[in-house]
Formats: structure tokens, C-alpha cells, sequence
């Protein structure tokens, strides 16, 4: 009998999952059983401010396959799409226009009254998120947005191939900043569910306790375990992060994140290597790593079997897949994205 030489790593994809569960789903979307998961991180982080309807927006005009964003809860329990618990003061102004000097208060302790009072569409020139992001373009006046202003921007746009990689911003090391696990699931799934947006939306967090959270409640939504193995942040480690498993006691992150009930993976890109994709796959999961900015590493990665890629660059990224003959999510031309009114662009009630 001959030698078979291994197969290469076998890439998995959610929309042979998504587009059986989920109703109302494109036709390009039933018709790219493998297509490549493009995902526009914070929007468009690198071209548009990050986690506004204008980022959003960007992305859509781009095409991308889904949408990942940041959520916290105001003082009302309201979602709000940031990716930190306080505001950042590399991009926020406040009401009569002066950056921020140092964190603000909890977004858990403010109202969205407060919240829309900040203006988010611009980057501090001197800051290192500058530096990082020079061709990030400005719109002053941007708000942070609810996760139903976002909804309901989608849908006005008939932006309905397109999903939600939504992150529950939580940090156990300061809990004071953020709802317990279980009221945040709540109060996130009750948006999703609102507007029908449950068979296209995945949830994701750094802490697992969420996520356990959400198995409960939540048990037919699809998630996102989100691993980061770096010296200076490792949230695997200790416990804390992980929901009280550590990586000690098991293999790797591959068989931590299947043990705990996980189905996709979503590591930091510099934490995998070919090896631990195809260790991922002998634990029967998907896999889509964060944050993959340079065209030579996303190329890297797709030559692996990567599930899809997460990055600030979704032009970058259209531009490889493309070369590579890679299914293409549509866009949605800039001339549709101008339709959209204002006043839902900058709602924060919703």
C-alpha cells in the first residue's frame, strides 16, 4: 500500500454552519460554502475611526464578510460599541471639544446621554495610535454608536449578507468596570434578538467567563474564544481570564479551548503556527486569528488553511484573496452608504 502524504490543514468555514441556521441569509451567501471569512476589525480601524458607524460603513463599502466590533453596557444596560471599558482619551473629545487627559469614568456609570456627548472621530496627532494608523482618515463629529444604531444602519444599507463578530469587553481584573457575566449576555442578546439578528451574529471575549455565560443562555448562539499567549498579556495562564481552566493542565490552547466547549478559535496571529492550526483541527475547530495587518502574513496564514482573518486592513485583505481566487463578499457601493441618514449615525438611543 503506498505512503499518503499528510493532507494540508483543512479550512472550515462559518457559513456551511451559518447559512443552515441562520434565516433571511444572501444568496451569495448560500452559494460560498467555503468562502473565506473577511473581517473588517472595528470597522475599518485602519482607515475610518475604529467602532463607529462611519468605520462600519467603510468596511461595508470595502466588503467584507463580517463586521467585528467591541460592546460595553451604559449605566441603562444599553450595549455601546466600544473596545474599552472607559474612554480612550487617544480618541475622544469631550463635549466642548478638549481630548481627554487620562481614562474617563466607566462607561457602566454613564448615561447615554453622557456617552453621546463624545466625539470619537479623530485621533490625538501625537499619540502612538497615530503613528500606527497615518492613513486612518478623521470625521469629526462621529459618535459612539449603540448596537441597534449599527443593526439598524446594516439593514438600511441591505447589507444582508454581512454578520456580527460581537466582543463582550470585560476585564475580571477590574469587574467594578463592567457587568457581571450573565446581565451583559442578557443584555446583548436582547438586542441581537430585537432586531434578527441572531443567525448572524457570533459572540467573543478574552473572558471566558462570558462565554460560559452565554453557553447557558444563550446556548444555540455561535462563539468565539479568543486566546492572547504573549509574555507581557496571557490570558490563558492564571485562570482569571479563562474561566478557572489554565493552559498548564492541558496540551495546548487548542485542546483548552475544545474542553471548554469551544467550536472556533480566535488567537492572536503571532501565537499560531502551522503546527497548532493543525492541532485545531484534530479538536474539530475553526480558526480565525487577530490582528493581521501586513499582506505577507495574511498570505502566510491562508497558505496554513486559516478560517478567516480579522484585520484592520479589509482592503489589503480583499486585495490577496482576490490574487488567490478566493470567493469576494459584496460591497456596498459608498453611493448606497451616503443614503443613510444622519441622525442614525450618530443615534446613541436607540
Amino acid at each position: 500500500m503506498p505512503t499518503l502524504e499528510p493532507a494540508p490543514a483543512r479550512r472550515l468555514t462559518w457559513l456551511r454552519w451559518g447559512c443552515t441556521t441562520a434565516l433571511g441569509l444572501s444568496l451569495w451567501c448560500a452559494g460560498a460554502a467555503l468562502a473565506f471569512d473577511l473581517q473588517g476589525h472595528r470597522g475599518a480601524r485602519a482607515l475610518a475611526p475604529e467602532n463607529t458607524l462611519a468605520g462600519f460603513e467603510r468596511a461595508l463599502a470595502i466588503g467584507v464578510s463580517t463586521l467585528e466590533l467591541d460592546v460595553v453596557l451604559s449605566a441603562e444596560g444599553v450595549p455601546v460599541i466600544s473596545h474599552d471599558t472607559t474612554p480612550n482619551p487617544d480618541i475622544t473629545r469631550d463635549a466642548s471639544g478638549r481630548w481627554l487627559q487620562s481614562r474617563g469614568q466607566p462607561f457602566n456609570t454613564l448615561t447615554l446621554a453622557q456617552i453621546a456627548e463624545f466625539d470619537v472621530g479623530r485621533i490625538v496627532p501625537s499619540s502612538r495610535y497615530a503613528r500606527d494608523f497615518p492613513q486612518q482618515q478623521a470625521v469629526d463629529g462621529e459618535r459612539i454608536p449603540t448596537l441597534a444604531s449599527l443593526f439598524e444602519l446594516v439593514r438600511k444599507l441591505r447589507a444582508d449578507h454581512v454578520r456580527f463578530s460581537i466582543e463582550l469587553k470585560r476585564n475580571p481584573e477590574r469587574p467594578h468596570e463592567s457587568p457581571a457575566p450573565e446581565a451583559f449576555v442578557q443584555a446583548v442578546m436582547a438586542v441581537i434578538q430585537a432586531h434578527g439578528m441572531a443567525g448572524r451574529s457570533t459572540l467573543q471575549s478574552f473572558d471566558w467567563s462570558v462565554l460560559k455565560a452565554a453557553q447557558r443562555l444563550a446556548p444555540e448562539m455561535p462563539l468565539s474564544f479568543l486566546t492572547i499567549q504573549r509574555p507581557r498579556s496571557n490570558n490563558l495562564e492564571s485562570g482569571v481570564w479563562s474561566a478557572g481552566a489554565q493552559i498548564a493542565r492541558h496540551k495546548d490552547a487548542p485542546a483548552m479551548v475544545a474542553a471548554a466547549g469551544g467550536r472556533l478559535w480566535s488567537p492572536n496571529f503571532n501565537d499560531i503556527s502551522q503546527r497548532l492550526l493543525e492541532r485545531a483541527r484534530e479538536e474539530g475547530l475553526r480558526v480565525i486569528p487577530w490582528t493581521v495587518n501586513e499582506t505577507s502574513d495574511m498570505e502566510r496564514l491562508i497558505d496554513w488553511g486559516v478560517d478567516g482573518i480579522i484585520t484592520d486592513h479589509p482592503d489589503r485583505l480583499r486585495a490577496v484573496m482576490m490574487r488567490r481566487g478566493l470567493a469576494l463578499p459584496p460591497a456596498v457601493e459608498p453611493a448606497q452608504a451616503s443614503q443613510a441618514p444622519q441622525a442614525v449615525r450618530t443615534a446613541t438611543t436607540h
